[in-house]
Parts: C-alpha cells; structure tokens; sequence
C-alpha cells in the first residue's frame, strides 16, 4: 500500500468532515506524514505525543477538534479521547481488520458510550479505521468545499472520502446495531 494514501485519508476524512477543525491531536511513534497532511489545511493547529498513555493522561481537557490515533485502544484509552476531545470533535483511529469482530465490537461499543456515529472507513487496501464522532456524520457532513480545495493531494478527494465507507453486507450484518451511523 502506498502510504500517502494512509496518511491523505487519515487525516482528510476527520479534518473534512468536522465543521470548524482548529485542533488535532496526533498520537503516533512516527506521525510525519500525518503531520504534513494537517498542514494543507489552513488555520488548523497540530500537537503530536507519542503512543505513550502517560502522554495522553497529560493532555488537556475538551482541546481537539480531531483526534487522529495510532495508538491501540482499551477502555481507558477511549475514555481519554473522549475526554480530550471537544463537545463536536471526533476521532479516527486504526482498527484491526474487520474480521477480528470481538475486539472491534468492544472498541465500538465503548466508544458508542461517548459518541453518536461509529463507522469504519479504509485508509488504502485492506486497511482500515474507525471514525467515531460526537456531532458530525462523515458522509452527510463532509465539507466538500474543503475536501476538494486542497492543493497537491495523491488520493483523496470528496468522492473517494464518500466511498471509503462503503462495506459489505456481511460486514453490515456482523456489526448491526454496533456500528452506529
């Protein structure tokens, strides 16, 4: 897989699809690419911390817009997305692969407790993330404007943002009522 599709939808489909993004938080052990990708965004502020826990403990209450994580999650570490992320903020975070249900329908069902859309989405490949959002609906929200204004992308672009949530009914089947959307 190339990895400017990685980090392009990463980092696109969260800051394109909240409304007014001033924060990321990107939590990752090489988080260059990602990095860059939220700098085509204009008046969009990035802090990065490693997948270190005791980092994200220190993280400030209710600061991002969007969280973008590399970091494998337990409760405890969704508690504290939540808890860093503002009332509409959302995050994206990597997920094993669709068919390890048990682990992704208890990452989901955590995260239902603290937002309203759960959907996983592909980031090139086989691979995928999750898109777990407060307020704002990746396909119905997305900011086509922004999504489509950026300058020197490889990939993304609104049309691929759209598709990149499309799955399967098996998929759909496996995680009724868990996926929320």
């Amino acid at each position: 897989m190339k990895e400017f599709i990685y980090n392009e939808m990463m980092v696109h489909v969260g800051v394109c699809t909240n409304k007014n993004p001033e924060n990321v938080l990107i939590i990752s052990d090489d988080a260059t690419g990602l990095v860059c990708e939220v700098q085509r965004h204009e008046n969009v502020s990035c802090d990065v911390i490693s997948t270190n826990i005791n980092l994200l403990r220190d993280a400030k209450d209710a600061t991002y817009d969007v969280v973008i994580s590399e970091m494998d999650a337990d409760a405890a570490v969704l508690a504290h997305f939540n808890r860093v992320l503002k009332e509409d903020g959302l995050l994206v975070t990597t997920t094993p692969s669709l068919d390890e249900t048990q682990v992704n329908k208890q990452i989901m069902e955590v995260l239902g407790k603290y937002t309203k859309i759960i959907m996983p989405f592909r980031v090139g490949g086989e691979k995928l993330s999750l898109l777990a959002s407060k307020e704002y609906h990746p396909t119905a929200d997305i900011i086509l404007q922004r999504a489509d204004m950026l300058d020197g992308l490889e990939y993304y672009n609104c049309d691929v943002h759209v598709a990149a949530f499309a799955m399967g009914n098996h998929i759909r089947k496996e995680y009724l009522g868990i996926i929320k959307n």
